[in-house]
């Protein structure tokens, strides 16, 4: 099979967010939610991302009483996972054939959410350490940076299309 014939197949199979916008009551913003799905799915799973990320820093900075610079980290390892997962089957449906291939994928985006880790810790260091704002408020703030800057590198860098396959 060509490729067109291949990706027009992936593309009329529908996923479980294709089914639930197909529910009675919710047909209305079919056409809305098919023009913007990759944006709507992750913002969708970019709030989940941020419940996970928010969550755990909370168990392990405010509960468990972790600095909050080591606990960044390990609730940043939760929601790279979450989020590499999710994005790679519902929000960029960028499935892979080979285990190089998976790799390889993970590698891009736990780098690239390495380099939003980095600008994350920064911003906690100056605002929570040095500063003594609030920690869950500045955590909070520092997710939607990350959020914004997490879409622009998985889009154009780790889940790009070939031009083949637009």
């Amino acid at each position: 099979m060509s490729n067109n014939t291949d990706n027009n197949m992936q593309e009329t199979k529908p996923d479980i967010f294709d089914k639930i916008m197909h529910l009675p009551g919710l047909r209305v913003f079919e056409p809305l939610y098919k023009k913007y799905k990759e944006v709507l799915l992750y913002l969708f799973f970019g709030v989940l991302t941020t419940v996970v990320s928010i969550g755990s820093y909370a168990l392990f900075n405010v509960a468990m009483g972790i600095n909050e610079l080591i606990a960044n980290v390990i609730s940043w390892v939760l929601a790279v996972l979450f989020a590499f997962f999710t994005n790679r089957i519902w929000v960029f449906a960028a499935p892979t054939k080979t285990v190089e291939e998976f790799m390889k994928q993970l590698v891009s985006f736990a780098g690239g959410r390495v380099l939003t880790l980095v600008i994350e810790e920064i911003i906690l260091l100056v605002f929570i350490t040095m500063l003594h704002f609030n920690s869950m408020l500045i955590k909070f703030i520092a997710q939607v940076v990350v959020i914004i800057l997490n879409y622009v590198i998985s889009k154009l860098l780790v889940f790009r299309k070939d031009k083949s396959e637009k």
